[in-house]
């Protein structure tokens, strides 16, 4: 999480959103449901990003229609691109974790 960003997701505001939307889509990844398959969400993504001009906006953090609800994979997909993985393996073997 970026450091302009922390007090937003930690608040009550978000954290209240958060839950209702969640909850109005089931707690499944949305992404996921239009493959056919049943994952749950864990994380409820702004599909316009939120940056320093935006994160006091409630149009855009706390509007439903800018929210999706994705599991880690689509999440990571989305920021990260398709090939994504949290960790990586260099020629000696060593594995190296990102974050």
């Amino acid at each position: 999480m970026k450091k302009y960003a922390e007090r937003f997701y930690k608040g009550k505001a978000w954290q209240a959103c958060r839950s209702a939307y969640l909850k109005k889509v089931g707690g499944l990844c949305e992404r996921c449901l239009k493959e056919g398959i049943i994952e749950p969400a864990v994380i409820v993504h702004h599909k316009v990003y939120i940056d320093e001009d935006k994160i006091n906006d409630p149009n855009i953090t706390l509007n439903f229609d800018n929210l999706e609800a994705l599991c880690k994979r689509h999440h990571n997909e989305e920021h990260f691109g398709v090939n994504y993985k949290r960790y990586e393996v260099d020629e000696y073997g060593k594995v190296k974790i990102r974050f």
